[in-house]
């Protein structure tokens, strides 16, 4: 039996095994940059495993309104005939997706046509300041609506500047660099930290002129004014999709799950790192490259895991895994302390306060602290009901903590699952979860 995240809601009865080999679909980060590098590429570029969600289909939504001509094949194969983007007749619309959002505005203000970029409630929630303020710097003509979006762009003359980057952001760190590309000079950005780097592989793999220099690579040059060369690329499957699964693997009791063909970009592998550390059963296996990005196999098996201390770098090679981090903290042994993690607090919710005002229905305790969180376990969950938000990755956790549950547990809102991972219940049930699409009743 399957089921469907258009379905609002999902009834989740713990026990039993979960087992098999599956795959996750298309990463979000790299499925959301090959659409625009293909739009600005000269030439037709073919990109196949593109992740059909509710954020990427946003995003290829407004790069159609440009006028640029995109084949769908079938729902995750695009042919993409780059290089004429125009005026859209409005504004763009990029719903939820604040990745579209800051990208598309570094793109948008080096064009000599005008343009606005809108989105959902919830996107104009989100803070643009980050991105405005250096676009500013390069001469962009860029205005918010209090710091928030709508965007207004007009055409203006960038110039090539360096930028030092408060804190690693990968948003922040592409935005820039994709301005760069019509700078009048180079452009550098200088990342305190590691921050996804999936701009500068894809770009590199269209032939741009983009260096790394300085410790740990983290001072990043683009020269403008190039031939970009048109994609053509498999998207590897979503590590953060993957984490869902590989968690609920550890968590369930007697499980053996693999989750295929998932990338493992050093920039992105923080979970799969921090839950080894805590002692989980992880193998990887199969690892090769694809697109100028590492990926392979993962397998993880049931495992008694141990509470440790999250911080520093690591945070930004896993910031949106912390959700289900929180849930696998609370089945481990002892003390699970994250810290350097305010960032949580300005994701599609503040992740943070809205885990652990959903995890208390359910019976935990957590300590919230500004920047992070605090776990004593193992705890035992209890049945509930508990929402989504309208958040994905909130939604996905909340499911796997009914599974690992005492009861029966209700995730309402759930449909919002879709925006990063289409055929989430599909995918565990088909490896032996018991979830079930249903109306909101007690469990």
């Amino acid at each position: 039996m399957t089921a469907d995240l258009r379905h609002e809601h999902f009834t989740i009865r713990p026990g039993g095994a979960l087992r098999g080999a599956l795959t996750v679909p298309g990463d979000k980060s790299i499925s959301h940059r090959a659409v625009m590098l293909a739009a600005i590429a000269q030439g037709v570029s073919e990109i196949r495993n593109w992740l059909a969600a509710g954020d990427t289909e946003a995003t290829l939504g407004a790069i159609r309104e440009l006028g640029v001509q995109i084949e769908r094949q079938d729902a995750n194969t695009l042919t993409i005939h780059g290089g004429a983007m125009r005026q859209a007749a409005g504004p763009l619309n990029l719903m939820n997706a604040g990745t579209g959002i800051r990208l598309l505005a570094g793109v948008m203000a080096g064009q000599d046509f005008p343009s606005v970029l809108d989105g959902s409630v919830q996107l104009r929630r989100r803070p643009m300041k980050r991105i405005t303020a250096p676009l500013k710097l390069m001469g962009a003509d860029i205005e918010s609506h209090n710091g928030a979006c709508p965007l207004h762009i007009r055409p203006a003359k960038l110039t090539g500047i360096t930028y030092e980057l408060p804190v690693a952001s990968a948003q922040v760190k592409s935005a820039i660099l994709l301005a760069g590309l019509y700078g009048d000079a180079p452009t550098t950005v200088i990342q305190p930290g590691p921050a996804r780097d999936h701009s500068e592989r894809m770009l590199r793999s269209l032939g741009v002129e983009i260096s790394q220099d300085g410790a740990d690579g983290n001072t990043i040059t683009v020269v403008p004014n190039q031939h970009l060369n048109p994609l053509n690329m498999t998207v590897p499957g979503d590590v953060s999709s993957a984490a869902f699964l590989l968690v609920a693997g550890l968590l369930a009791p007697d499980s053996d799950l693999t989750v295929k063909g998932v990338n493992l970009n050093p920039t992105r592998t923080g979970i799969i790192d921090a839950l080894t550390e805590m002692g989980a059963d992880i193998q990887l296996s199969n690892v090769s490259e694809q697109a100028g990005e590492p990926i392979g196999d993962i397998r993880a098996r049931t495992s008694q895991l141990r509470g440790i201390e999250i911080g520093g770098e690591t945070v930004v090679r896993m910031i949106d895994e912390f959700p289900i981090l929180m849930v696998a903290a609370l089945k481990a042994e002892g003390e699970t302390i994250v810290r350097d993690a305010k960032e949580l607090r300005v994701k599609e919710t503040d992740r943070i306060a809205v885990m652990a005002g959903e995890l208390r229905k359910m019976g935990a305790e957590i300590e919230e602290r500004d920047d992070g969180f605090r776990i004593i376990g193992p705890q035992n969950l209890t049945g509930a009901i508990v929402d989504g938000h309208d958040d994905h990755r909130i939604a996905m956790s909340l499911t796997i903590a009914g599974l690992v549950s005492a009861e029966g547990t209700i995730v309402t809102d759930a449909a919002c699952a879709g925006d990063s991972f289409p055929g989430f219940a599909e995918a565990l049930i088909n490896c032996g979860a018991k979830l079930l699409p249903s109306a909101a009743q007690s469990p």
